[in-house]
């Protein structure tokens, strides 16, 4: 008779790289904030929000495990501007739990077009691929993770840690 083996089960988060956009496999049980990516070997996170062309923008919100917070915004908004600090403060809050990406409307009006926005700053959340959750105006940097928080489940000691 063959012997019964214990396997447990082993889940892999799909996790994007925000340098080069790869696709990387972090198992769960792997601290996700040491993760290099096996492609450009840069960290996986940074605890900083990543800037996102189109290609990058689709990838990360197609492709990500994990949800994604996408602040939408241009160089010429006053409040968006005012809104960059606490946007990049709620980064290194909530990832890994949350990948945090800006889509610059101003050089990407097609996305933002196809992504309905109508005014700035707007910020959209994703989770598997669809939108969970969309707010406009500018936020503090605790207003955001709050928000991000309440729409994802994620707690305040994060699922990925």
């Amino acid at each position: 008779m063959g012997q019964l083996r214990e396997f447990s089960a082993v889940s892999d988060r799909h996790i994007v790289c925000p340098h080069c956009a790869a696709v990387n496999r972090v198992p769960d049980r792997r601290a996700a904030e040491t993760a290099r990516c096996g492609t450009c070997k840069q960290p996986l996170f940074v605890s900083a929000p990543a800037d996102a062309d189109p290609s990058m923008f689709e990838r990360q919100v197609g492709r990500s495990s994990i949800p994604v917070l996408v602040d939408v915004w241009a160089p010429w908004c006053g409040p968006c501007r005012m809104m960059a600090p606490a946007f990049a403060q709620a980064a290194g809050v909530l990832e890994p739990d949350v990948r945090l990406i800006k889509l610059n409307s101003q050089d990407h009006p097609d996305v933002a077009a196809r992504l309905g926005i109508q005014g700035i700053p707007t910020m959209l959340l994703f989770a598997g691929g669809r939108e969970v959750g969309r707010v406009s105006g500018a936020m503090n940097a605790s207003a955001i993770v709050s928000w991000a928080r309440q729409r994802t489940g994620v707690s305040q000691q994060g699922a990925g840690r």
